[in-house]
């Protein structure tokens, strides 16, 4: 056997000569253990990368501890129960490549984990659709639908048709189907990309026959039909907002965010044909975001009751199917 040859001697102490330490990179995944380390690292990244939230959540600590705990397959709303839960190495890497997603493509975790929710119930989502957030979902599990005190409709159960306008995921359909139970409800969206992701949520939640998805513009693909609620959460993001976004929400389709120069374009063309397909007793419930001031001073007539949640004031409006000429 032979062995390479030996360097020759340069003359040099051995103890005065430099070495090269190469230090190898731990990856985040072999480091970090636990559920907590994963929620503390994932606070720290995000704020350091200057994140935008507001899907379904508003700070670095819920959407961390959101992405953490759907990327795991936990409860979403039991997270103390798993903080010091020690993770397996797939669970781990796992994580560490979903909160380096979240850093670099800053797409909103719901797209990253495939699901949102609105009042507590799960809905898949993805590209094609906006990723769900309405004040309507709280409103209409609140006392407004069916209170003992104040209330827009009394009875639930009187409640036989509902419209769902703009419904990308289907959430809020859905979420009327939980809230009337004796109603057949429509929707309809404008992208067929976005009814494909409604049709899954459908089927997932066992409403294929009592959700009737329509593709067209508004009112177009009803052929007349008339409703006792007609429920809408339009596009309505005004166009220097449109064109201040941050890089989460260009993610979404541009067609369910903005909504001409003042974001109201769409709220308008609702309110022009709403009542041509309102049974009278019904009523309109529409989110327009900041447009109150607009609104009113354009349609003087028009009585409208502003309902606010638990984080809107004056967001969205009621304005009952007499109020918008039904016969």
């Amino acid at each position: 056997m032979r062995f390479p040859a030996r360097p020759a001697s340069t003359g040099a102490n051995p103890a005065q000569t430099p070495r090269t330490t190469v230090t190898k990179e731990i990856a985040p995944a072999d480091q970090l253990l636990t559920v907590r380390d994963f929620l503390r690292y994932a606070v720290s990244r995000f704020n350091s990368a200057g994140l935008a939230f507001g899907h379904g959540v508003s700070t670095a600590l819920d959407d961390a501890a959101y992405l953490v705990l759907e990327g795991l397959k936990l409860p979403i709303d039991q997270l103390e129960p798993f903080l010091d839960a020690r993770l397996l190495a797939d669970e781990r890497q796992h994580l560490a490549a979903l909160i380096e997603a979240r850093v670099t493509t800053r797409k909103p975790t719901p797209y990253l984990v495939k699901r949102a929710y609105v009042q507590g119930v799960p809905f898949y989502v993805d590209e094609r659709v906006i990723v769900p957030r309405s004040f309507i979902g709280e409103l209409l599990y609140s006392d407004v639908f069916g209170g003992d005190d104040f209330t827009v409709i009394e009875d639930l159960s009187s409640i036989e048709t509902v419209l769902d306008l703009c419904t990308g995921s289907g959430a809020i359909a859905i979420l009327a189907a939980n809230v009337f139970e004796n109603a057949e409800i429509d929707a309809v969206d404008l992208s067929p990309e976005a009814l494909d992701v409604a049709r899954i949520n459908v089927d997932d939640h066992k409403l294929a026959d009592r959700i009737e998805l329509y593709e067209g513009d508004l009112f177009a693909p009803l052929d007349g039909k008339r409703y006792d609620l007609i429920l809408t959460n339009p596009p309505y993001v005004d166009q220097v907002a449109m064109d201040e976004l941050p890089p989460e929400y260009l993610h979404e389709p541009a067609m369910a965010l903005g909504s001409g120069l003042d974001g109201l374009d769409i709220v308008r063309r609702i309110l022009a044909e709403a009542g041509a397909h309102l049974n009278l007793g019904g009523g309109l419930l529409c989110e327009i975001g900041t447009g109150r001031e607009i609104l009113e001073a354009e349609y003087p007539d028009l009585d409208f009751l502003w309902l606010d949640t638990a984080e809107s004031e004056g967001e969205v409006f009621w304005l009952s199917a007499e109020s918008l000429g039904a016969s």
